[in-house]
C-alpha cells in the first residue's frame, strides 16, 4: 500500500488582520452579531457555502481579497472593535467573581455525550446536545470555573435527505477537524498529547481537541488515530452509531478517558456534573485516582466522589436508558474491579436496582445515582416522573425525601435571538437585558416597546423565514432531480403575511408530528381560508433505526404534495441549528404535541418567545411551568390509558384552539392594521418566559443549589489529610452495626378531636437509639391530606427535636403539626441516620417508620 505524507495548510492572513483568528477560534462569536457580521464582510457567499465555519472560510479566501480587506479602513475598524469586545468580555468582572470567587477555589467538570454549539460543529443530534452547548455558553457568561469534556466524532450525526417517496435517507459526511474552530493539544515537542484507556486485551489511545467557548474550555477525545486498530478508530466515528459494544466503548472513553484527559492537563475537578448517564463510568476512574493518591479504601474514595458528583437525568421512560448485560460489564471491567479492590459482583451491583439479582442488566443511570449526592430531572413535572420511575431505588422514602429533584432547562437567549429583536431590546429595555445575565427583572419593561415596531420586526422575521424556506425547498427539489416546473413552483410556496406555525424537533413517535393531520379535510379548510390563511413549516430527523418516526415524515411529505396543501405545508430537510434559528425567529406559533408525560423538558419552544412567537403546546415538560393563561395556549394535561383516545381528544382540542382562538386573534386587526390582542400575547410571552426559561437562570441555580454545595462537601472531606473521610467511614460502620436495634417505641399526641384550622398538635416520640446519639439521626413527621387508599398526598416534612433523655438509649423527640386547612389529614413518624459528613444519605434506605406496635 502506498504511503501518503500528510501536511496541513493554514490560512494566509496578513499580519494586521491576524486577530481574526483569535475571534474565529473562540465560539463567543456564535452569539455576538458584530463578530458574525465581520465574517460576512470578508466574503458573504463563502460564509454561506462553508456552513458558517470561519476557519474553513478564512482558508478559502483569496490573497487578493485579504489585500483588499487590509486596505479597507472600515473593515479594520470593525475588526478592532470586535477584537476589543472579545478582550473586554474575557476580562470583564462576572457574576461569579462578584459573589463566589473569594470562597469557591475549585473547578467543575461537565461531561456530556454531545454538544450543540453551532451548525459548523457536528457534535450533536438534538435537544440534549443543544442544552449542553447552551450550558457552556451561560457558564461563560456567568464566569463559572467550569471545564467540559466530550467526544469528537469523525462523521458526527447523519445528514438527512428524503427520497421521492418522502422516506428519510441517511448519509455521513467526514468532518475535516483541521478546518474547524478548534485546536489539537500538543506537547512541548509538537506531538499530539495522548491518553491511554484500557479495553479488553488492548489499549486504546485518544488525542485531545480543544474548543474555546467564551471563558469555558471544551475538551474532546478523538480515537480515530494511527496507534489504534481500524476497529478501535471507529469508536469516535459516529454519534449514536454502531451496536452496544460501540456504545459501551464510547462511554468508557468519555467517562474513564475524560478523567484521564483532565488529569493529563493538570485539572483535578472538585465537582463533576454528569449530564445524562452516558459518562457515568467516570465515577470508577475518579474513585481509582483518589484511592491511589490518598491511600483510601474503595468506600472512602467512593464517599468523596459521591459527595461531589451531580447527575442530571433527561429520560422519562425506562426504554430510553443505557443498559448493558452483566457479561459485557465483566468483559470490560474485570481488570478495573481488581484495581478498585472490589469483586466483580459488587461492581456490577452498583448499576442495579436490585443488587442481589444476578440476571439484572447494568444501568448507567443507576450507577450515576449511586455515586451522586444530588440528582435532578429537567423540569418540575419530569422531576416527579423521575421520582416515580426510580422509586424502587429508595423504596421506604416518601416523595419529599427522595434525593431526586429538578432544575428546569433553559436556552442561551443570545444564541437564538434575532438581530431585529436584539435591537428592540437594546433600545427599549436597555443594553443590560443581554449584558447583565442575572437581572431578570429587566424583562418587565417589554411594554416600553411600541406595538407597531414590535409587529414590524416580527413581519420582517416571518418574511425572511418564508424566503429561506422557499430557497431550501428549491435546493431539495434540485437534489432530488425534480422537474424544472416543480422547482419554479417552489418560488411561490408559503405567504409572508400568513399566520405561520412551526414544528421542528426529533421525529420520535411520542412527539406526534402528525397529530394535526387527524382530520385532513378540517385542516385543509383551516389552512386555505382565503381571508385568514395558515401555513406550517416542518423540520426534523428520525433516528436511523426508528422506522415509525420515518413513517411520520413520509406521511407529512405525501400530504404536503396534495394540491390543497402544496403551498401551505413545507418540510425542510436536514434539520440543524441554522434551520432552527430561522424557524424560532420567524414563526408566529410554535406547535408542541408530545404525549404527556414523555417530554422531559423540551427547549425548542423556549427559543420562540424572545423572538416574539407564541407557544401552542400540550401541557408537558417545561410548558407546565411556563403557561399562565395569558402567554400562549395549552392542550390537554391529562394522561389516558387508551393512547388512541388521547390522540383523538387532543387533536380535536388543537383544531378548536386554532379555529376559535389562535387564528381569530392573529387576524383581528385594528384600523391601523395592527393585531393588538396578538401583540399583547407576544409581550406577555416575552415578559413571563424570557426571564425564567434561560440557561443563565438555570446555571445560576445549578451553581448556588448544587455545585457550591458539592464543593463544600468535597472540601470538608479533604481537610486534615482525609481524616474526615476516615471519620465518615467509621460513623457509617457504627450506624450499620446498631441500626437494626433502633426503634420508635411510642408516639404520643394531644387529643385528635375538635381540631380547627390554625390550631397546632404537639407530637412526642419515644425512640430507642440503641447507643447512637441524637446528632446521628434525623426524626421527622410527614403530614398531609389523606387519599382514598389511606396514603398521605404530597406530604410535608416537619423535624422533631430531642428534648429529653429517658434512659441510656431512649430519647424523647418533639414537634408540632400545624392544622393549615380542613379535611381528613394524617401523619407518620420516621427516623433515619444523618450527619453533615454523609453524602449518599439514603444509599441503603436506612429509614424506619413508626408502625404503631
Amino acid at each position: 500500500m502506498k504511503k501518503i505524507q500528510r501536511y496541513t495548510v493554514h490560512p494566509n492572513i496578513p499580519k494586521e488582520l491576524t486577530s481574526i483568528l483569535d475571534i474565529a477560534y473562540n465560539l463567543w462569536w456564535t452569539w455576538n452579531p458584530e463578530a458574525i457580521d465581520l465574517f460576512r464582510w470578508i466574503d458573504n457567499e463563502l460564509w454561506e457555502t462553508t456552513n458558517h465555519n470561519p476557519i474553513k472560510m478564512l482558508g478559502a479566501v483569496s490573497p487578493q481579497r485579504f489585500e483588499e480587506l487590509e486596505n479597507d479602513e472600515s473593515f479594520r475598524r470593525h475588526l478592532k472593535k470586535v477584537n476589543e469586545s472579545l478582550k473586554t468580555y474575557l476580562e470583564h468582572k462576572t457574576w461569579f467573581d462578584t459573589n463566589y470567587r473569594k470562597d469557591f477555589k475549585g473547578t467543575i467538570a461537565y461531561f456530556s455525550f454531545e454538544y450543540g454549539l453551532h451548525e459548523c460543529l457536528s457534535l450533536y443530534s438534538g435537544g440534549l446536545g443543544v442544552l449542553s452547548g447552551d450550558h457552556l455558553k451561560s457558564a461563560s457568561e456567568l464566569g463559572i470555573p467550569l471545564v467540559a469534556v466530550g467526544l469528537i466524532y469523525r462523521f458526527g450525526y447523519f445528514k438527512q435527505y428524503l427520497n421521492i417517496d418522502g422516506w428519510q435517507q441517511e448519509t455521513y459526511v467526514e468532518n475535516d477537524f483541521e478546518n474547524l474552530p478548534m485546536t489539537l493539544l500538543r506537547d512541548e515537542e509538537g506531538m499530539p498529547r495522548l491518553i491511554a484507556v484500557e479495553y479488553p486485551g488492548r489499549v486504546v489511545y485518544a488525542q485531545i481537541w480543544k474548543i474555546q467557548v467564551g471563558r469555558v474550555p471544551l475538551y474532546l477525545l478523538d480515537a480515530d488515530i494511527e496507534p489504534n486498530s481500524p476497529e478501535d478508530r471507529e469508536i469516535t466515528h459516529k454519534l449514536y452509531g454502531g451496536d452496544t459494544h460501540t456504545r459501551i466503548q464510547q462511554e468508557i472513553l468519555l467517562g474513564v478517558g475524560g478523567m484521564k484527559a483532565l488529569d493529563m492537563l493538570g485539572i483535578e475537578p472538585e465537582v463533576c456534573h454528569l449530564n445524562e448517564g452516558h459518562s457515568a463510568f467516570l465515577v470508577f476512574e475518579r474513585t481509582r485516582m483518589l484511592m491511589q493518591r490518598h491511600g483510601l479504601s474503595f468506600e472512602e474514595a467512593r464517599d468523596m466522589v459521591s459527595a461531589s458528583c451531580i447527575f442530571t437525568t433527561h429520560t422519562p421512560v425506562p426504554a430510553g436508558i443505557d443498559l448493558f448485560s452483566p457479561g459485557m460489564i465483566e468483559e470490560y471491567f474485570s481488570d478495573f474491579a481488581r484495581r478498585l479492590g472490589i469483586s466483580m459482583d459488587y461492581l456490577i451491583s452498583l448499576g442495579r436496582q436490585n443488587p442481589q439479582d444476578k440476571n439484572e442488566a447494568f444501568s448507567m443511570p443507576i450507577l450515576a445515582f449511586n455515586f451522586s449526592d444530588r440528582s435532578n430531572g429537567v423540569s418540575k413535572l419530569h422531576g416527579k416522573v423521575s421520582r416515580d420511575m426510580w422509586r424502587s431505588l429508595w423504596p421506604d422514602l416518601p416523595d419529599k425525601l427522595i434525593p431526586l429533584r429538578h432544575v428546569t432547562n433553559g436556552i442561551h437567549t443570545r444564541t437564538w435571538l434575532s438581530d431585529e429583536m436584539s435591537y428592540l431590546y437594546d433600545r427599549y429595555l436597555g443594553p443590560q437585558v443581554l449584558d447583565d445575565p442575572v437581572n431578570f427583572s429587566i424583562w418587565e419593561k417589554v411594554d416600553n416597546i411600541p406595538d407597531a415596531e414590535l409587529w414590524r420586526s416580527k413581519e420582517r422575521l416571518r418574511e425572511r423565514l418564508v424566503c429561506f424556506a422557499r430557497r431550501k425547498v428549491q435546493e431539495q427539489l434540485r437534489q432530488r432531480g425534480s422537474a424544472k416546473r416543480e422547482i419554479t413552483y417552489a418560488e411561490e410556496i408559503l405567504d409572508p403575511r400568513a399566520l405561520t406555525i412551526g414544528f421542528a424537533r426529533r421525529f420520535a413517535t411520542y412527539k406526534r408530528a402528525t397529530l394535526l393531520f387527524k382530520d385532513p379535510d378540517r385542516l385543509a379548510k383551516i389552512l386555505n381560508d382565503r381571508d385568514r390563511p395558515v401555513q406550517i413549516i416542518f423540520s426534523g430527523k428520525s433516528h436511523p433505526k426508528d422506522n415509525s418516526g420515518k413513517e411520520f415524515i413520509r406521511q407529512i411529505i405525501h400530504l404536503a404534495n396534495q394540491e390543497e396543501f402544496r403551498r401551505r405545508i413545507v418540510f425542510i430537510e436536514d434539520y440543524n441549528m441554522d434551520i432552527a434559528r430561522y424557524l424560532v425567529q420567524g414563526v408566529d406559533v410554535w406547535l408542541n404535541t408530545p404525549r404527556r408525560p414523555l417530554e422531559a423538558s423540551g427547549t425548542s419552544g423556549m427559543k420562540v418567545p424572545p423572538n416574539g412567537g407564541i407557544n401552542v403546546s400540550v401541557m408537558d415538560g417545561w410548558w407546565v411551568e411556563g403557561y399562565d393563561g395569558t402567554n400562549g395556549w395549552a392542550i390537554g394535561g391529562e394522561v389516558y390509558a387508551d393512547l388512541k383516545y388521547q390522540d383523538d381528544i387532543e387533536a380535536l382540542a388543537l383544531y378548536e384552539i386554532l379555529e376559535r382562538e389562535v387564528i381569530p386573534t392573529f387576524y383581528n386587526r385594528g384600523v391601523d392594521g395592527l393585531p393588538r390582542e396578538w401583540i399583547k400575547l407576544m409581550k406577555n410571552s416575552i415578559r413571563t418566559i424570557c426571564p425564567v426559561f434561560n440557561t443563565n437562570r438555570m446555571v445560576c441555580e445549578y451553581f448556588t443549589d448544587v455545585y457550591n454545595h458539592a464543593y463544600i462537601q468535597y472540601s470538608d472531606l479533604q481537610k486534615k489529610k482525609m481524616k474526615a473521610v476516615h471519620d465518615l467511614e467509621e460513623w457509617k460502620r457504627k450506624i450499620e452495626d446498631r441500626w437494626d436495634n433502633v426503634n420508635i417505641e411510642q408516639v404520643i399526641t394531644d387529643p385528635l378531636k375538635d381540631l380547627r384550622v390554625g390550631m397546632k398538635i404537639e407530637v412526642s416520640a419515644l425512640i430507642d437509639l440503641a447507643g447512637l446519639k441524637p446528632e446521628d439521626v434525623r426524626v421527622a413527621m410527614f403530614h398531609g391530606s389523606i387519599e382514598a387508599t389511606g396514603d398521605i398526598i404530597e406530604g410535608e416534612r416537619i423535624w422533631m427535636k430531642p428534648v429529653e433523655r429517658n434512659s441510656d438509649s431512649v430519647y424523647t423527640f418533639k414537634g408540632e403539626l400545624p392544622c393549615k386547612n380542613s379535611g381528613q389529614h394524617g401523619f407518620a413518624v420516621c427516623i433515619y441516620p444523618d450527619t453533615h459528613k454523609l453524602s449518599r444519605r439514603f444509599e441503603k434506605s436506612l429509614i424506619k417508620w413508626w408502625t404503631g406496635h
